[in-house]
This record gives structure tokens, C-alpha cells and sequence, in this order.
């Protein structure tokens, strides 16, 4: 089968199309014929070089994915070939503590496609069943590459807003980088669940358009100082929450823009990972820090769910063909995009 794959990690030079053997699915997995699959910056991590992750090379990238039901193994009964599904990539064990309590991302043998796991940018992928989900009728039907942006991003800012943040009508949200697949959806979620919602990205043109998809305020975080900017649009009070993945670029100002009382859910670390904190503020505010990856097997039901109902549908930037899937990882590392890159296989 051809697969976007590396050999070796460092820069996009890395990346090439090549022919490698196709998976076979094992017990109680189904092999997934892609159709269409979509980039994260989690590839672009894994290209560069993951601390602590064993590649085998040639590693399969891409961790979103969507197509047909190709061929079942043992003791799978809930698809059949020529199924068209989703592909929830975040693949836990199922049989650990947490799993049992429904908590599949905190199981202790959690893996991710195309992280720990070969990726969906691939003609063919191997998942568990339970990683599968049916793609919803919808009026117009979605596209393969709406289909493959809808899991990842969706699925993690559904914890984060819904369940971690547990985000309630007429609260104030702050979400950073509304460019990105994760703040798109989950400044989304945020209006879904009744909030007001401020955003900020470094280009007017994406915060006209996050505006025209709901958003309430758009801030340029390059020539506006965001925490006094939030503070002045609710009467000096500050963002009940803030919906945070930059990291040490935009940690102080998440704080002070922080109501007391205040929750902080964190996702990613894109621009460094060592934060200050002062916790003499901590307590004094009572603030609640948290931290968000993925979501579990309900959580994902739920945001599919709500997709067949005609709400969350995937915003799509640009769409390449396979054999241009490097284009697609320039666009992305350079954070031209808005909402999700797809691409056809």
C-alpha cells in the first residue's frame, strides 16, 4: 500500500510517499480502507522527533482518518465491510483500571495513531472496533475530508470545555489560537454550551472569520495585551475559563486574565513546555489548573452524536491529494490554516 511515512526524524524533508506492506487486523480489530485523512501538529511533532517516543521505521503518520470497513478480524460484530466510518485515534488497552471506570485516556497503556501507532495517512489502517464510529447522515451529507477533520480536534476540546472545564451558560471563555483545530472547536463548543467566548490569533483575517462562526471578541494577540483586553470586556472580572495549548508563549497572560475562581484546562505545549507559577496566587484565587488530552469512549459518542444532529461540523482550510501531503505540512507549521487540513487519499 502507499503510506506517508518517515524513515528517520528531523525536518519535512523527512516526509515521502512510499510503498510498504499492508496491516492485517487482528482480534477484535477492523482494517480501514482511508479515503481521507487530516493533519495535526502532533505530526509535525512526531517528524521533528518525540523525547521518549520508539519510532519503528519507517513510521505511518497521520492520526485522523475516515473511509470504509476493508476486512474485519476475529470476533468483531458491529461493522461489516463497505461501512463508512470515523476513526477515533487515541487506541487505550480497554482492559486497565481506568479503562474499566470509562476513563480510556488516562489508561496507562494509551496510544495515539500515528504517535505511538502506525498513522491514518495511509491507504489501509488497522484500529480496535470500538475505535470506529459510523459517519452520520447529514443534509448535505459530509465529505471524507469533513469526516477525517472531525475526530481528534473535536474529541479533545469536547473534554476540555464540556467535561474538564464543565463550561456553563453565560460564562466567559477564553481561547487562544483560534487558527488551530483544537481552539476552532473548541471556542465552538464553548457557544454551543451557552458561553461567551473571546479569542486571539496573530491574523485579523482569522478573527473576522472566528467572529463570523460565533465568536464574541477577537483580539490580536501581537499588538493587543490580551489579559487587560479580557479584564476590560468583562468589567475588570477576568475569563471564567481559559482553554489553553501554547504554553510558556502565553502562560502569564492566560493567569492574569483569569477570574477568581477561575479554571485553566491545558492540552499542549506548542511553544515550550516550562511554565511559572506562583502559588501564593494559586491559593489566593482559588484557581483550578487542569490538564486535558483526548477523551474517552462516551465523550466521543457524545461529540458524534452531536454531529449527526447537524452541530459541530468540521471546518476544512484547504485540501491536498496524497502525493501533495507535504504542502499540506508546510501550511500547517507555518499556521496559515483555519480550522483543519485534509487530505485526500
Amino acid at each position: 500500500m502507499r503510506a506517508c511515512i518517515i524513515r528517520s526524524t528531523g525536518d519535512l524533508s523527512r516526509v515521502e510517499i512510499a510503498d510498504i506492506p499492508a496491516p492485517e487486523p487482528a482480534q477484535g480489530q477492523v482494517r480501514v480502507r482511508v479515503r481521507a485523512a487530516a493533519l495535526n501538529h502532533l505530526d509535525l511533532f512526531v517528524i521533528r522527533g518525540l523525547k521518549g517516543l520508539e519510532y519503528r521505521f519507517p513510521h505511518v503518520l497521520g492520526g485522523d482518518g475516515a473511509g470504509e470497513v476493508d476486512a474485519l478480524g476475529p470476533g468483531v460484530s458491529q461493522v461489516k465491510p463497505g461501512d463508512r466510518v470515523m476513526i477515533n485515534p487515541g487506541v487505550p488497552d480497554y482492559t486497565c483500571d481506568y479503562c474499566k471506570a470509562g476513563e480510556h485516556s488516562l489508561c496507562v497503556k494509551y496510544g495515539l495513531l500515528g504517535e505511538h501507532l502506525p498513522g491514518t495517512l495511509a491507504e489501509y489502517v488497522v484500529v480496535p472496533e470500538r475505535n470506529l464510529a459510523p459517519i452520520p447522515p447529514l443534509a448535505p451529507a459530509l465529505s471524507w475530508e469533513e469526516a477525517a477533520a472531525f475526530s481528534l480536534v473535536t474529541l479533545t476540546a469536547w473534554r476540555m470545555v464540556a467535561t474538564r472545564a464543565a463550561v456553563r451558560p453565560g460564562e466567559t471563555v477564553l481561547v487562544w489560537g483560534v487558527g488551530g483545530g483544537v481552539s476552532l472547536a473548541a471556542m465552538r463548543i464553548a457557544k454551543l454550551l451557552g458561553a461567551r467566548v473571546i479569542v486571539t490569533s496573530s491574523s485579523d483575517a482569522k478573527l473576522a472569520e472566528a467572529r463570523r462562526l460565533g465568536a464574541d471578541v477577537g483580539l490580536n494577540h501581537t499588538n493587543r495585551k490580551v489579559s487587560a483586553e479580557v479584564r476590560a470586556a468583562t468589567g475588570k472580572r477576568g475569563a471564567d475559563v481559559v482553554i489553553e495549548n501554547v504554553g510558556e508563549a502565553t502562560w502569564e497572560e492566560s493567569l492574569k486574565a483569569l477570574a477568581r475562581g477561575g479554571r485553566l484546562v491545558s492540552c499542549g505545549a506548542t511553544s515550550g513546555p516550562r511554565v511559572p507559577i506562583d502559588i501564593r496566587r494559586l491559593f489566593w484565587h482559588q484557581w483550578t489548573i487542569m490538564g486535558s488530552t483526548m477523551g474517552n469512549e462516551a465523550e466521543y459518542r457524545e461529540v458524534v452524536r452531536r454531529l449527526g444532529e447537524g452541530q459541530l461540523k468540521p471546518i476544512v482550510d484547504r485540501i491536498y491529494p496524497f502525493e501533495e501531503v507535504r504542502a499540506g505540512l508546510e501550511r500547517l507549521e507555518k499556521g496559515e490554516q483555519l480550522g483543519k487540513i485534509s487530505v485526500t487519499i
